[in-house]
């Protein structure tokens, strides 16, 4: 068992348990935390699968800007008693434990019929996560959608300066 496989099973099973704890957790700044967690350890396996520019925008974005606006949030609701978010068993929460061991048979019976030889991770795989390779990519094959995608972000920043300079005079 190489060191990146070892690795990636070690991040696997710890991304897996902070999700379990981000939506069983009654504390929403836990369960927050524990998302923040969530988000540095797929980063780690997005490194272990050669993918360096979406493990650090994994971080940039997600467990920085998106966490503060969701932390933000938590504190703005101030959601006091917890006792009345709680909930009692009824049929969905029934039906949503009946779904949940299904699919955790489903996967079991697709590992063990299909299991692996060997980790296989192309050659070409470390030079394609590079953010030159990306650049590369995006500049040459995805030129035309890059551009439409900047003038509709454009026209979305002019058209909120628009609607917040009506509403201030």
């Amino acid at each position: 068992m190489s060191l990146t496989l070892l690795l990636f099973l070690i991040l696997g099973v710890l991304s897996i348990a902070s999700a379990i704890v981000t939506i069983s957790s009654r504390n929403p700044v836990v369960s927050a935390m524990a998302l923040v967690l969530h988000f540095f350890m797929l980063s780690g396996l997005y490194l272990t699968l050669q993918a360096q520019f979406v493990a650090v925008m994994q971080i940039l974005v997600y467990a920085g800007a998106i966490m503060v606006l969701v932390v933000f949030v938590i504190m703005l609701l101030n959601l006091g008693d917890e006792k009345k978010l709680s909930e009692k068993w009824n049929i969905r929460r029934i039906v949503a434990i009946l779904f949940a061991f299904v699919l955790a048979i489903q996967f079991i019976s697709i590992y063990i019929t299909n299991l692996p030889d060997a980790a296989f991770i192309p050659e070409s795989a470390a030079f394609n996560g590079t953010v030159q390779a990306i650049g590369t990519d995006l500049f040459t094959n995805y030129l035309v959608q890059f551009e439409a995608i900047a003038v509709l972000l454009l026209a979305a920043i002019v058209g909120a300066l628009l609607l917040a300079k009506r509403k201030i005079t």
